[in-house]
């Protein structure tokens, strides 16, 4: 365990743009250490597609154990559209990861950044700021390499524990909580299809329990295709939203979409003990080497590190060197810095160049 304000992290970069918004989100940390007490060692290790072509491996074991021992682990981005297993499936140690350390809460912000465009009228105006919350190692990814296939058909079943969802819901409305301490408006709204399904109607009993324990957050009920569909008309009204992992791998997709792409989304996969930060991305090997990947989720998954960090520790000091992170970044794209994924002319080193100067 780290003491005081020296913290040790596992740097995966992983795949295709993987290593190239790595290296801008260290450059930003190292940038920290020298305006702050924080002091950072970083160790970098081998995962993803490459690593499968040269051992036969997603990740060695010794990768594994380095992030056991870390403090948190900062992944880039893993898997290649053309390597895969033999069943067909792509080469994933992210999700891997998650099994592995019970990261059982997928959190993925989504908030509009000043400057950054949004498909939705009035976003300019309204703004945007919500957090999807995925479970992330039940539902009907529970069944990843565990599905049966004959000539006829293929089946994948989905699961939702008890254990798994009062962890998921007493998280969720803690981090409900906290963001209403923080000016925001605190509600958590539970996204299931329990018209349908008898798990979804388990799932949203075990969240109205839940909910008892924290009389003081707004709560609501959502059905995916209702929510979906709310999402593209008046994002400002979300606040917190939970649900079941293969909901929220879609739900996250779009609330990145609204904000200007995921190349601006930041997330992270979040146990008792472990936390993994990524941005919400693939590894888009079409624009590998090329200098035009978007380092901006990377750096504020970055920032989200320190916010956990700072509550696992109790160290105010780390969720400030986070908040000044997400100042740099809404500072330069407010000054009208423009990535290339949205038409602009700023690559990777332009928009690392800038939150640099900007902080």
């Amino acid at each position: 365990m780290s003491a005081n304000n020296a913290f040790h992290i596992a740097v995966l970069a992983g795949d295709g743009i993987g290593p190239e918004v790595m290296a801008p989100a260290l450059e930003v940390l190292r940038k920290i250490e020298t305006r702050s007490g924080l002091r950072f060692r970083f160790t970098e290790a081998a995962a993803g597609a490459n690593n499968y072509l040269a051992t036969g491996k997603s990740m060695p074991d010794s990768t594994i154990k380095l992030c056991e021992e870390a403090d948190a682990i900062l992944l880039g981005a893993c898997g290649l559209p053309s390597v895969r297993y033999p069943d067909n499936t792509e080469i994933a140690p992210q999700i891997e990861l998650r099994f592995i350390f019970d990261l059982y809460a997928g959190v993925r912000p989504a908030r509009l950044i000043p400057g950054v465009p949004s498909p939705i009228v009035g976003a300019d105006r309204r703004g945007i700021d919500l957090v999807v919350i995925r479970e992330s190692t039940e539902g009907l990814f529970a069944s990843m390499g565990k599905g049966i296939v004959t000539h006829e058909d293929a089946r994948e079943t989905l699961v939702i524990t008890r254990k798994t969802s009062e962890r998921l819901f007493e998280f969720s409305f803690r981090l409900a909580e906290r963001r209403k301490a923080r000016g925001k408006p605190g509600s958590l709204a539970c996204v299931d299809k329990a018209n349908v399904f008898k798990a979804f109607a388990f799932f949203r009993r075990i969240f109205d329990e839940a909910a008892q324990r924290h009389p003081d957050v707004k709560t609501d009920h959502l059905y995916v295709d209702a929510c979906s569909a709310m999402l593209v008309k008046r994002p400002w009204d979300f606040d917190v939203m939970v649900m079941e992992n293969m909901f929220g791998d879609i739900v996250s997709d779009i609330t990145a979409s609204l904000i200007g792409g995921l190349g601006m989304a930041p997330s992270a996969d979040i146990g008792d003990k472990y936390a993994v930060f990524q941005p919400c991305h693939g590894t888009a090997p079409d624009i590998m080497g090329q200098g035009r990947a978007n380092p901006t989720g990377m750096i504020l998954s970055a920032a989200m590190m320190l916010d956990w960090l700072a509550d696992k520790h109790g160290l105010e000091g780390v969720a400030e060197a986070g908040e000044q992170i997400e100042r740099a970044v809404d500072q330069v794209y407010a000054g009208g810095l423009k990535p290339m994924e949205f038409g602009g002319s700023n690559g990777t080193a332009d928009i690392t160049r800038a939150v640099l100067g900007a902080l």
